[in-house]
């Protein structure tokens, strides 16, 4: 089943998406005609695990970690699918990473990975956007609009064997399956239950196979996850980071 939240003219909604149509318990609306869609979920924060793939550290000239490594990005880093992507006005060299990400449905901590199917509340697609030529990682990655997420959770899916792609511009970036990962996501959300009590809606990103190439305003960037859909958003001049809402 899809999941999926939307602004309407009543306001945010949320229910069960199907063929256009979010089915609520107050009635039905159609997506983009009634509806745009909205981050399908609200996070305290997004933990984001990088260097999981052994493309990536081959790429980056990276160490082979012995656990995880993560970073949080803010709740102000989200925004939905289709939305814009504002390129940040401090930064010349900004790259974008396709990445899995579980939603959590329960407060939870201290989890074994076998409890760990028990509070995801399901899957959805996080745009890891990268400012390269900054200085340290929160810089470089928790700008405004650096984590466009949706388009819906999908509850029916295993992490664990799916076939991904990115495309930049009409052109094939990237391209992989999850059983590539260093670490899986089970391993992950157990490790990160280990360090921080985990809220219902935050989210859990697990890594983004090797990234070649930057982008530019103008630039669509489209991530599929095979079984649960396909983030778009379009990367536009910074100074529509204005048009960005406050709440």
């Amino acid at each position: 089943m899809k999941y999926a939240r939307i602004a309407t003219d009543d306001g945010p909604v949320a229910g069960r998406y199907e063929d256009g149509v979010v089915h609520t318990d107050d009635g039905v609306y159609e997506v983009d005609t009634e509806a745009a869609f909205l981050p399908p979920c609200e996070p305290s924060a997004l933990y984001c695990v990088g260097r999981n793939y052994a493309a990536t550290l081959d790429q980056m000239a990276y160490e082979r970690p012995d656990e995880p490594t993560f970073f949080i990005k803010p709740p102000a880093s989200l925004v939905g699918h289709e939305d814009p992507i504002p390129y940040p006005g401090f930064s010349d060299e900004v790259t974008y990473a396709g990445e899995l990400a579980a939603v959590i449905d329960d407060p939870c901590r201290n989890l074994s990975e076998d409890e760990v199917p028990e509070v995801v509340r399901g899957y959805t697609i996080l745009n890891d956007m990268d400012a390269l030529d900054q200085e340290n990682l929160p810089a470089r990655k928790a700008f405004d609009a650096s984590g466009p997420l949706g388009p819906w959770i999908e509850t029916a899916v295993d992490p664990t064997d799916i076939d991904m792609h990115t495309d930049v511009a009409g052109e094939r970036r990237q391209e992989a399956n999850t059983e590539r990962m260093l670490f899986d996501p089970y391993e992950i959300i157990a490790f990160l239950s280990r360090r921080f009590t985990l809220r219902p809606g935050d989210v859990i990103s697990f890594g983004s196979p090797a990234n070649p190439g930057l982008v530019e305003p103008g630039d669509t960037v489209e991530i599929t996850y095979d079984g649960v859909g396909t983030l778009r958003n379009t990367v536009v001049d910074s100074s529509e980071r204005e048009m960005l809402p406050l709440e």
